[in-house]
C-alpha cells in the first residue's frame, strides 16, 4: 500500500510546483490579499469601528488601525472565547492556539478560523512537500510514515464548543484521512498532555516502525533520541530508522543543534529542512535544499508589514510593504490574519535574504536581545557563536540562555552564559576563546565593545549540569513544542532563575 501511495503522492505534490507563487507575484498577491481580508470582515465589530468598508489602500488601513500586541486585543479575544460571534473574524471561532512566549507569564490564545487551517496551515504542509519532492525528485519519503511530536488539547472553560491547545493538536484533530494514514503515533499517544509519559510511550511505538520523516522542535527530539537509543541499545538513531531522510524543523534556530543532530543521524543523505509555522500562521518554508534561508508564502491568507528595527520604539513607527523592504535589515514583523490579527506585532524579527523571490531569516525576537552595553546582539548572533564554537572545541550544546553582567567600580561589563552541555568541550577556556571570537566576527558592535576590555571583558561560562533547563521548563508548566528557552535577556531575570535549577 505504500508503495502505491508513495508513488501517487510523489506526483501530486510534483505536479503542485508551479502553483507556488515567486517574485512578483507574491507581492501582488500581498496587495489582493490585504484588501480581501479587509472586505471579509468589514461587518464584524472590529471592522465596523474601524470604518473597513471605507478602506481600499494600505494607507487607509494603516491610518485606521494602528499596531497591535497581544494586550491591545484580549479584550476581543475574550469575548470569542466566551462563543461571541463576529468579533474579529466573521462566524464563530472554535479553536485557540494556546501560545505562551518565554517572557509572558499568562499564556497567549491565538484565534484559528476554519479557514485559516484550511488556507494556511494545512496549504503551508503541502507546499512544504511539494517544494521537497521538486528539489529531491527521487526522494522515498511517502513510503514510511511521518513522526510528529505536538501538543495536546482541551475544551475551553469558557464555552463547551471551543477547544484550546497546541496548534498542533489543533491541526492533528482536523488532519484530513490520508495525514493519519501517513503519520505517527497514534493520535491518544500524540494528544497526551503528560510529556515524559508522552515521548516514552512514542518511543516505544516507533521503534519498530519505517520512519522517514520528522517534523518539529529540536529540544524534543533529542530528548526522545536518548529514550529510544536506550531502549534499543543502538549506537545511533539511524540504526534504528535506516530509512529516514528528512527533517523539518522550526520554532527555535537548528544552528546550535545541528552538530549533535548529525551525530545521531550519520548520513550524508539526511535532509534538513527549516519551516516557519507558528500559532498565528504559516509564514515560510525553506525552497531548496542545502539553503539557510525560507521562501516567504504570500497567499496562505497573512499579510506581511515590515518596521525597521529602529523604528520600533518610535511613537508612530514606520511599517513597509513587502515591494518596499530591503535585504540585510533587521524588521520586526507585523502579520494581518485572516483569523482575525489585525497590524499585529508578532514578536518575531527578520531578515530579507533575497527579493526575487522573497526569502527571509528569523534572527530573534523583539525582547530577546542584549544591549546593555550597546553591543545589539540578537539570537541570530549567539547561535551562530555557539555552533562556531562547538565546532572548534567538538563540543554539543543542548540549551544555553545569556544575561549581562553590569559594569562595576572594579570591572567592565560582560556576558554571562549558562550552557548545558551534552558534549563538553575539550577545554571549556577553549571554547570560551572560540564563542568570544565567532561572536566578534558577526556582530561588529559586540566586537567594538570588546575592544581592549573597554566596555565588554571576555565572557563568563557556567556549566550547567544534565537536564537543569529542562527541570525549569517542568517547574514553570512548559513542557512541550510551543514553549522556548528565553536565549537572550537585557536583564538577569532568566539567567538567575534558571541557575537556581542546577543544585536541583
Amino acid at each position: 500500500m505504500y508503495s502505491y501511495l508513495h508513488t501517487t503522492i510523489r506526483h501530486y505534490f510534483q505536479k503542485r510546483a508551479p502553483s507556488i507563487q515567486r517574485g512578483e507575484e507574491q507581492v501582488a498577491s500581498q496587495q489582493q490579499l490585504l484588501l480581501h481580508l479587509i472586505h471579509t470582515a468589514q461587518n464584524t465589530q472590529w471592522g465596523q469601528l474601524h470604518h473597513y468598508p471605507q478602506i481600499k489602500q494600505l494607507s487607509t488601513y494603516q491610518q485606521a488601525v494602528p499596531l497591535q500586541d497581544y494586550e491591545s486585543l484580549y479584550p476581543y479575544i475574550q469575548l470569542m472565547q466566551q462563543g461571541a460571534k463576529d468579533i474579529l473574524w466573521p462566524g464563530f471561532i472554535k479553536w485557540f492556539a494556546k501560545s505562551s512566549g518565554t517572557t509572558s507569564q499568562r499564556s497567549k490564545f491565538i484565534p484559528v478560523s476554519d479557514v485559516a487551517l484550511k488556507e494556511g496551515h494545512y496549504k503551508g504542509a503541502r507546499d512544504t512537500m511539494t517544494l521537497y519532492a521538486q528539489a529531491i525528485p527521487n526522494t522515498s519519503i511517502f513510503k514510511g510514515k511521518s513522526l510528529i511530536i505536538g501538543g495536546s488539547s482541551n475544551v475551553s472553560s469558557l464555552h463547551p464548543q471551543i477547544q484550546a491547545g497546541d496548534i498542533s493538536s489543533i491541526l492533528l484533530l482536523n488532519i484530513p484521512w490520508l495525514g493519519h494514514i501517513l503519520r505517527t503515533p497514534s493520535p491518544k499517544i500524540a494528544l497526551m498532555a503528560d510529556w515524559e509519559a508522552k515521548l516514552n510511550l512514542i518511543a516505544q511505538q516507533t521503534i519498530h516502525q519505517n520512519i522517514t520523516q520528522l517534523a518539529g522542535v529540536p529540544t524534543w527530539y533529542l530528548v526522545l533520541f536518548r529514550k529510544i537509543l536506550q531502549l534499543t541499545k543502538a549506537q545511533h538513531i539511524l540504526e534504528v530508522w535506516p530509512n529516514l531522510e528528512l527533517y523539518i524543523h522550526g520554532g527555535v534556530s537548528f544552528t546550535p543543534y545541528q552538530q549533535e543532530f548529525q551525530q545521531l543521524l550519520p548520513s550524508p543523505t539526511v535532509q534538513y529542512w527549516q519551516s516557519y509555522n507558528a500559532s498565528e500562521g504559516f509564514f515560510a518554508i525553506q525552497d531548496e535544499a542545502g539553503r539557510d534561508d525560507m521562501l516567504l508564502l504570500s497567499n496562505h491568507g497573512i499579510y506581511y508589514e515590515f518596521i525597521p528595527l529602529h523604528e520600533l520604539q518610535k511613537e508612530t513607527p514606520r511599517a513597509l510593504s513587502l515591494d518596499q523592504v530591503a535585504t540585510n535589515t533587521t524588521y520586526a514583523l507585523v502579520i494581518t490574519t485572516n483569523s482575525g490579527l489585525w497590524r499585529y506585532l508578532i514578536g518575531d524579527t527578520i531578515r530579507f535574504t533575497t527579493l526575487a523571490p522573497y526569502r527571509i531569516q528569523v534572527v530573534g525576537r523583539t525582547k530577546h536581545f542584549i544591549n546593555a552595553f550597546g553591543e545589539e546582539v540578537m539570537v541570530a548572533n549567539s547561535d551562530q557563536a555557539i555552533a562556531y564554537a562547538c565546532q572548534q572545541t567538538a563540543a554539543n550544546v543542548q540549551e544555553y540562555t545569556v544575561a549581562p553582567v553590569y559594569i562595576s567600580s572594579n570591572n567592565s561589563g560582560c556576558h554571562e552564559w549558562l550552557i548545558e552541555f551534552t558534549q563538553l568541550p575539550t577545554a571549556l577556556e577553549d571554547f570560551k576563546q572560540a564563542l568570544d571570537e565567532g561572536l566578534q566576527a558577526v556582530n561588529s558592535d559586540y566586537a567594538a565593545k570588546r575592544s581592549q576590555n573597554l566596555a565588554l571583558r571576555a565572557p563568563i561560562i557556567k556549566v550547567a549540569p544534565p537536564n537543569t533547563f529542562y527541570k525549569w521548563l517542568k517547574a514553570k508548566n512548559k513542557l512541550g513544542g510551543q514553549h522556548k528557552i528565553p536565549r537572550l535577556s537585557n536583564n538577569r531575570l532568566f539567567l538567575e532563575e534558571i541557575m537556581s535549577y542546577t543544585n536541583r
